[in-house]
C-alpha cells in the first residue's frame, strides 16, 4: 500500500493549507497524532480576531501510538516497530469520526490537516496506517519532520500564548517519545526558524522512559538516566553557544524564565499547582501558571506526592500519575543543567496551535492579541491610548514601571481601559466582586491572558471600583495578591494603585470621554516617591481638577480611593503610603 503522506521539513511549511484575509471560510480542523493521544480541534480564524486562534471544538481520542508500537513484548531486540491492525482500525475510524464532525461544522476540504510526529515516523509499517486513514476518511497525513515539530510545538505553540518573550525563554516540549528543548526570543529577526533550526532532540518521552524505569534491571535504569543527564547537559551548552541572550540569562543574577509545554511537563505543572502555598489556588487552568525556580525545584517533594496522595489532582489522568516518575527524572536532569532558574511558566499550547499560528502574516502573529481582545474600535484608539497615558502620569518618574508586572508591561492596557466605565450603573461592590471572577474565568485559553495577566487584571478593576468585598471574594482577592506577589513584589501594588487612580479618572470624567479635550482639560496627575521618616516607600499624588469639574466634588471621598492600595490580609497598613493632595486646575497650565 502506497504512502499517502507527505514530509513537512522548515524549507516547505507553505504546503500546509494557508491563511487567506478575503476566503470565503476562515475554519481550520487540525488533527494532531501525538504519541501519548490524538487531538482533534476546528478553529475559527476570520479577522479581525485570527490572533486569537478561538477553537470551537475540540475533541481527544485516548490513543497512545507510542505503546501500540511498544506493545509487542515477543518482538526481538532492533527488530521493526508496527502498529498492530487493531490500533490501525482504531485510529482510522476515529479519524473518520473527526472528519465527520468537520463537515458538519462546514470546514472547507482544503482547510483540514493532519499531523503526525515521531510514533509515525519510526513505524515500519506507517503506509498501512496512512492508508487505512485514507480509504476511511479520505484523509492524507502529513509527517512532520523533527525540526517542524520542534518549531509547531515547543516553540510557536507555546510562544502563541503570550503576548512576547522579549526577556527570551528556554522552551522545553516533552511528548510520549522524546523531548525537545530550544531558545526563544522574540526581539531577534525569524527567530521562530533560528529556534526549531537549534531546537535539541532528545529520546526520553515520558512513555519511553517509564518503560524503562519500570521494566529494566537496576544497571539499565542507572545508564539510562546517567544518559539523560548528560544529554540534557550536552544539549543546554549547545544553546548557549547558539544563542549568546540565553548564556547571558544563565549566567546573570536574576536567571533564565523557562517554559514547558507537553502532556508530562504539564502533568508537573498539576502536582506542584496542587501544592501551591496559594490555597485553593485561585485560577483553575495550569495553562499559563507560573512558580519561582526556587518552588519548581521540589521534586522530592512532588515525587511524595504523587505516590502518597490517594485522591483526585486536578489534571493528573491515572496515566500521567503512573508515568510521573519519568516526568520527574526530565525534570531532575533539567535542573541539574540549568541550575540558575528564575520562572517556570507551564504552556498548553500544542502543534495545533504552532500550526495555525504560522499561517499568520508576521504582522498578525507579533500584534498583541489582548489588544484584539479588547476589541477597541479604531476612532476610539486616540482616545484610550490617552487615558493610559493620563494613568501612567499618576505613576512616579522614578518608578520603572515598565519592569514591573502591570497593565503596561503585560499590554493590558486597552483590556483595562475598556472596563473603566462599564457598569456604571450597577453597584460598586458588586462590580468589585464581578472584575475578580470576570478575569479569572473570562476567555479560557485566550493568548496574552496569562495567570499572572489575569490577577493584575482582576486586582486593578476590582480597586476601581472600591474592592469593598465579602468574606469569600476577600479570600480569592488576597490569593490573587499572593499569587502576584510571589513573581513580583510591588505588583499587587501597582495592580490596585492603577485602579484607584483609575477611579478618580471615572469621578472626574463620568462617561467615555468624547474628545481628548474632554478629559486633559478637567485632569492631570502628578505623583513623586520618596521615603517618610521612618524609610517606608511614599507616593505622593497630586490631582489637579479643573475648576467646572471639582464642583460637586468631595475631595476626602477622592483622597479614600487610595486608603487601603497595596494592603495585603492581616496587615495593619499597605506596603506603601499614598499621600494625595487634591487641588484645583491652574486653566493656563498646559
Amino acid at each position: 500500500m502506497a504512502h499517502t503522506s507527505s514530509i513537512i521539513t522548515l524549507d516547505n511549511l507553505d504546503d500546509l493549507p494557508p491563511w487567506v484575509p478575503d476566503a470565503a471560510s476562515h475554519l481550520f480542523a487540525i488533527v494532531d497524532m501525538g504519541s501519548n493521544g490524538i487531538r482533534f480541534t476546528i478553529t475559527d480564524m476570520t479577522p479581525p480576531n485570527s490572533r486569537l486562534l478561538r477553537c470551537i471544538f475540540r475533541e481527544r481520542a485516548d490513543i497512545s501510538l507510542y505503546d501500540a508500537l511498544n506493545a509487542n513484548a515477543d518482538r526481538a531486540p532492533g527488530a521493526p516497530l508496527s502498529f498492530p491492525p487493531e490500533t490501525i482500525v482504531q485510529v482510522s475510524e476515529t479519524l473518520a469520526r473527526f472528519r465527520r464532525i468537520a463537515n458538519s461544522y462546514g470546514v472547507p476540504e482544503a482547510n483540514f490537516s493532519v499531523l503526525a510526529t515521531e510514533a509515525m515516523r519510526r513505524a515500519a509499517n506507517a503506509a498501512d496506517m496512512l492508508g487505512a486513514i485514507r480509504q476511511s476518511s479520505g484523509l492524507d497525513v502529513r509527517i512532520l519532520a523533527p525540526a517542524v515539530e520542534t518549531l509547531f510545538g515547543a516553540v510557536m505553540g507555546s510562544r502563541s500564548a503570550f503576548v512576547n518573550i522579549d526577556r527570551g525563554g528556554l522552551f522545553l516540549d516533552m511528548g510520549g517519545g522524546s523531548v525537545q528543548m530550544t531558545w526563544v526570543d522574540t526581539r531577534l529577526p525569524s527567530y521562530e526558524i533560528a529556534a526549531a533550526a537549534a531546537g535539541e532532540s532528545m529520546p526520553f518521552g515520558a512513555a519511553r522512559l517509564i518503560r524503562v524505569l519500570e521494566a529494566e534491571p537496576a544497571e539499565v535504569r542507572t545508564s539510562e538516566t546517567g544518559k539523560l543527564r548528560q544529554t540534557m547537559q550536552a544539549a543546554f551548552a549547545r544553546l548557549c553557544d547558539t544563542f549568546p541572550g540565553c548564556r547571558g540569562r544563565a549566567d546573570s543574577s536574576e536567571g533564565l524564565d523557562v517554559f514547558m509545554c507537553g502532556g508530562g511537563l504539564r502533568g508537573y505543572g498539576c502536582i506542584l499547582q496542587h501544592c501551591d502555598r496559594i490555597q485553593p489556588y485561585p485560577i483553575a487552568s495550569v495553562g499559563t501558571y507560573t512558580v519561582t525556580g526556587g518552588f519548581f525545584k521540589q521534586t522530592a517533594k512532588m515525587r511524595k506526592v504523587n505516590d502518597e496522595y490517594d485522591g483526585k489532582i486536578y489534571g493528573m489522568s491515572k496515566r500521567r500519575r503512573q508515568q510521573f516518575p519519568a516526568i520527574a527524572e526530565v525534570v531532575e536532569a533539567f535542573i541539574k543543567a540549568v541550575p540558575n532558574i528564575r520562572t517556570v511558566t507551564f504552556c498548553a499550547g500544542s502543534n495545533r496551535d504552532g500550526t495555525l499560528y504560522m499561517k499568520l502574516p508576521e504582522k498578525i502573529r507579533e500584534s498583541n492579541p489582548l489588544e484584539v481582545l479588547a476589541g477597541v474600535a479604531s476612532e476610539d484608539l486616540p482616545i484610550a491610548h490617552a487615558v493610559l497615558d493620563m494613568l501612567r502620569s499618576a505613576v512616579p518618574p522614578a518608578v520603572e514601571i515598565g519592569t514591573i508586572p502591570s497593565i503596561f508591561s503585560l499590554g493590558l492596557g486597552l483590556l483595562f481601559v475598556r472596563q473603566i466605565w462599564m457598569h456604571q450603573g450597577e453597584d460598586e461592590d458588586a462590580n468589585a466582586s464581578f472584575a475578580l471572577h470576570q478575569a479569572i474565568a473570562r476567555d479560557p485559553g485566550a493568548p496574552g491572558l496569562t495567570h499572572i495577566a489575569r490577577s493584575i487584571l482582576a486586582l486593578a478593576v476590582c480597586s476601581r471600583w472600591g474592592a469593598n468585598l465579602g468574606p469569600v471574594d476577600t479570600e480569592l482577592h488576597h490569593n490573587l495578591k499572593r499569587l502576584l506577589g510571589d513573581i513580583d513584589s510591588e505588583a499587587p501594588f501597582w495592580a490596585d494603585y492603577l485602579g484607584a487612580a483609575a477611579a478618580v479618572l471615572a469621578d472626574i470624567v463620568p462617561a467615555w470621554p468624547r474628545s481628548l479635550d474632554t478629559m486633559t482639560t478637567n485632569l492631570r496627575f502628578e505623583a513623586t516617591a520618596d521615603k517618610t521618616k521612618k524609610e517606608r516607600d511614599r507616593i505622593t499624588l497630586t490631582v489637579f481638577v479643573s475648576a467646572d469639574a471639582a464642583k460637586g466634588i468631595d475631595a476626602e471621598t477622592v483622597k479614600e480611593r487610595f486608603a487601603n492600595v497595596g494592603r495585603m490580609k492581616g496587615e495593619k497598613k499597605p506596603c506603601k503610603k499614598v499621600k494625595v493632595h487634591i487641588e484645583v486646575m491652574n486653566q493656563d497650565k498646559p
